[in-house]
Protein backbone atom coordinates (compact mmCIF):
# COMPACT_ATOMS: atom_id res chain seq x y z
CA UNK A 1 0.00 0.00 0.00
CA UNK A 2 1.22 3.28 -0.93
CA UNK A 3 0.58 5.77 1.75
CA UNK A 4 0.67 9.94 0.40
CA UNK A 5 0.81 12.82 2.22
CA UNK A 6 -1.81 15.20 0.31
CA UNK A 7 -4.34 18.11 0.27
CA UNK A 8 -7.74 17.16 0.66
CA UNK A 9 -10.61 20.65 -0.90
CA UNK A 10 -13.35 21.15 0.99
CA UNK A 11 -14.58 24.62 1.21
CA UNK A 12 -17.05 26.53 -1.51
CA UNK A 13 -16.40 26.98 -5.05
CA UNK A 14 -13.84 30.05 -5.53
CA UNK A 15 -12.72 30.04 -1.79
CA UNK A 16 -10.66 26.88 -1.18
CA UNK A 17 -9.56 25.64 2.16
CA UNK A 18 -7.84 22.79 2.02
CA UNK A 19 -6.98 19.90 4.87
CA UNK A 20 -3.42 17.95 4.70
CA UNK A 21 -4.15 13.75 5.44
CA UNK A 22 -2.09 10.86 5.07
CA UNK A 23 -4.60 8.69 2.04
CA UNK A 24 -4.02 5.34 0.73
CA UNK A 25 -2.08 6.89 -3.27
CA UNK A 26 -5.32 4.77 -4.89
CA UNK A 27 -8.33 6.51 -2.94
CA UNK A 28 -10.02 9.93 -4.61
CA UNK A 29 -8.60 13.06 -3.77
CA UNK A 30 -11.54 13.97 -1.11
CA UNK A 31 -12.29 10.07 -0.17
CA UNK A 32 -11.42 8.01 2.47
CA UNK A 33 -8.16 9.09 4.33
CA UNK A 34 -6.18 7.62 7.39
CA UNK A 35 -5.74 10.72 9.42
CA UNK A 36 -6.00 14.27 9.26
CA UNK A 37 -2.40 16.11 9.99
CA UNK A 38 -3.18 19.56 9.73
CA UNK A 39 -5.00 22.53 7.81
CA UNK A 40 -3.71 24.59 4.59
CA UNK A 41 -5.70 28.20 3.63
CA UNK A 42 -4.42 30.30 0.53
CA UNK A 43 -6.80 32.86 0.82
CA UNK A 44 -5.88 34.64 3.71
CA UNK A 45 -2.68 36.54 3.78
CA UNK A 46 -0.15 35.39 4.07
CA UNK A 47 -1.59 31.71 3.37
CA UNK A 48 -2.11 30.12 7.00
CA UNK A 49 -0.48 26.99 7.64
CA UNK A 50 -1.47 24.31 10.38
CA UNK A 51 0.68 21.25 10.60
CA UNK A 52 1.02 18.73 13.32
CA UNK A 53 4.98 18.82 12.49
CA UNK A 54 5.84 15.39 14.60
CA UNK A 55 2.68 13.25 13.04
CA UNK A 56 3.90 14.52 9.53
CA UNK A 57 7.33 13.15 10.71
CA UNK A 58 6.25 10.14 11.71
CA UNK A 59 4.41 9.05 8.48
CA UNK A 60 7.31 10.04 6.54
CA UNK A 61 10.09 7.73 8.69
CA UNK A 62 7.06 4.92 8.15
CA UNK A 63 6.97 5.70 4.37
CA UNK A 64 4.26 8.07 3.35
CA UNK A 65 5.77 10.38 0.57
CA UNK A 66 4.54 13.94 0.49
CA UNK A 67 3.50 15.22 -2.73
CA UNK A 68 4.93 18.36 -4.32
CA UNK A 69 3.10 20.91 -3.20
CA UNK A 70 2.94 19.16 0.59
CA UNK A 71 6.22 19.05 1.06
CA UNK A 72 6.68 22.95 0.12
CA UNK A 73 4.18 23.19 3.02
CA UNK A 74 6.07 20.95 5.29
CA UNK A 75 9.25 22.82 4.63
CA UNK A 76 7.19 26.20 5.64
CA UNK A 77 6.20 24.99 8.36
CA UNK A 78 9.08 23.55 9.41
CA UNK A 79 8.52 20.07 9.71
CA UNK A 80 11.22 18.89 7.26
CA UNK A 81 14.39 21.28 5.78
Amino acid sequence: MAVKIRLKRIGAKKSAFYRVVIADSRSPRDGRFIEEIGTYDPSKDPAEIKIDNEAAQKWMKNGAQPTDTVRALLKRSGAIS
